[in-house]
């Protein structure tokens, strides 16, 4: 896990008209001015934190994404992988190799993060009571930014380990945070439902994705992603274990995609970083088509 401790009132001049034709004209004119004053204006633009989640996927994996992960997994030196990848809009999640629950680690503060915040919308809890040395909202941005497990002490206790894990399992999530075992479906299932704003409201939405770029780890599947696309991520690192859940975005089109990765026999090492990137980077060219 991390170690290092947030209108228009168009004036028009109206001639006389000496005509029955020029009154009619007149007539429809104003029925036509009236009927376009009288449609609902656009409304303005939300100050989202990304753009609206297509009600049908925008962009899809072919089916020859199967073989290319399956060929990177049979290379793989590192003893079990777990990759997910869910489109926002909907659709089932995508699994490939180990779907087994691994050792979360520090990705697993995203929900702890989501479920303080649930406190928060629901008047239980709030963002200026104090956590610790600090209020909540810094211990948050600390936990999900910094990933700072000091922080994630402060903010699971506050908001309960069995309510946890209550709010987990209204996510369709079996999780315990005394084990913190996730596959990594489970937590693709987590990013997806936040970006869509299924589990926020729009303010904490931003925010808390806000928390998930530029964070003291970006050498994951930020590192393999290529150019243009938007990465929102939360890693996780604890002896050999090593993830990164990611939100990727590109031309309208968001697909969250997890890999968890665990070396059984030592520490995470260089191995595990190539093969996420390599990962990362055959999904993207998968499913987003380069700009010509």
């Amino acid at each position: 896990m991390g170690q290092q401790a947030g209108r228009r009132s168009p004036s028009r001049r109206v001639r006389r008209m000496r005509t029955v034709w020029g009154a009619c004209t007149a007539l429809v004119l104003t029925l036509v001015v009236l009927a376009v004053i009288g449609l609902p204006s656009a409304p303005p633009p939300d100050a989202e934190p990304h753009d609206e989640v297509p009600g049908a996927p925008v962009a899809e994996a072919p089916a020859s994404l199967d073989d290319e992960i399956s060929a990177l997994l049979a290379e793989a030196d590192t003893s079990r992988v777990g990759v997910a990848l869910a489109d926002v809009s909907g659709g089932a999640t995508r699994t490939f190799g180990d779907e087994r629950p691994f050792f979360a680690a520090s990705t697993a503060k995203i929900i702890s993060a989501a479920a303080f915040y649930h406190l928060v919308e629901n008047g239980e809890a709030s963002l200026d009571q104090d956590l610790g040395d600090y209020d909540a909202a810094f211990q948050i941005e600390a936990m999900v930014n910094n990933s700072s497990n000091d922080s994630w002490a402060l903010v699971m206790d506050a908001v309960g380990h069995p309510q946890l894990t209550e709010y987990a399992a209204s996510l369709g999530i079996d999780y315990d945070p005394e084990d913190n075992l996730l596959t990594a479906a489970d937590m693709a299932t987590v990013l997806r439902k936040l970006y869509a704003g299924d589990l926020l409201n729009q303010d904490d939405t931003a925010q808390l994705l806000g928390y998930m770029q530029e964070t003291n780890n970006e050498d994951l599947i930020p590192a393999g992603s290529r150019p243009g696309i938007t990465v929102h991520h939360k890693y996780g690192q604890v002896d050999g274990e090593l993830h990164d859940a990611a939100l990727l975005t590109y031309h309208g089109s968001t697909f969250a995609l997890v890999i968890y990765t665990e070396n059984t026999e030592g520490n995470a090492g260089a191995e595990q970083v190539q093969l996420i990137h390599d990962l990362t980077r055959v999904i993207e060219d998968a499913l987003f088509a380069p700009d010509a």
